[in-house]
């Protein structure tokens, strides 16, 4: 279960990790006040709020998610809060200037037909932003970069995350879909780091490696015993090993 502690570690570690380089991307499309914003998967709501700054009193943020326990605090008049299932439920077509996600996709088996209703929901020259991981293209590698570290119990939560209908290498294919879908003025930028003890990002993958912790031992991806070694390896001060890749992708509709 997704405890309120865990989720809270997890978004405050996307926060600080990816926050600044999210801000820029938007900006450098040309956010400005009065847009009207869509941010899907809202989370812990970082961006939304940030987003409201931005498009000010003229302009409106949507922020959605299936769960909306953290969004529910933020308040703007600027500011709405939908809970809303992307899969499945309806968004108003041609409404928004910007349609932004940050870690959504990858989890989806629907990803495709999602990313063709964010398509449909943006204005005539709106911008699309998706960023997502790639933790295929770049993987830890003991062998070839003695020193970087590769744990089981990464390779656990691949597998089930796979098991689960995810796509572990979606960032990678953000650019080509963007394409495929009509998208102009499309391109795309990666980003990675080392991660070392007690960073925000080992902060993030422990808390994530936590969420699923039942479900890899239950599945016999891993045991208990080598679960709890590997987060209290992950402690220690000679722990590395690089990141996934967060791909950030924008286009714009014609």
């Amino acid at each position: 279960m997704d405890s309120n502690e865990n989720a809270a570690t997890r978004f405050a570690a996307l926060s600080a990790i990816f926050d600044p380089a999210t801000k820029q991307h938007l900006l450098n499309r040309g956010l400005s006040a009065g847009w009207h914003s869509l941010e899907v998967g809202g989370g812990g709501g970082s961006i939304a709020s940030w987003l409201s700054a931005q498009v000010g009193a003229t302009g409106l943020v949507l922020a959605t998610d299936i769960n909306t326990r953290f969004l529910d605090r933020l308040s703007a008049v600027n500011l709405e809060v939908l809970r809303h299932d992307v899969t499945r439920d309806s968004l108003a077509e041609q409404a928004f200037d910007l349609v932004h996600t940050r870690m959504v996709l990858i989890h989806l088996p629907e990803r495709d037909e999602v990313l063709q209703r964010l398509v449909a929901a943006l204005k005539p020259g709106g911008w699309l932003v998706c960023e997502e991981f790639d933790s295929v293209s770049v993987a830890p590698d003991p062998v070839g970069c003695p020193g970087e570290v590769l744990l089981k119990t990464r390779q656990a939560m691949g597998r089930l995350n796979d098991e689960r209908g995810g796509h572990r290498q979606y960032g990678r294919l953000l650019f080509g879909r963007f394409r495929e879908l009509g998208l102009v003025d499309v391109d795309a930028e990666a980003h990675l780091s080392m991660v070392r003890p007690r960073s925000p990002l080992a902060r993030l993958l422990k808390a994530s490696f936590e969420l699923r912790r039942d479900a890899m031992i239950d599945a016999g991806y891993i045991t208990r015993d080598e679960f709890d070694r590997e987060l209290a390896w992950m402690d220690t001060p000679d722990f590395v090993m690089p990141s996934p890749i967060m791909w950030t992708a924008w286009g714009r509709r014609p």
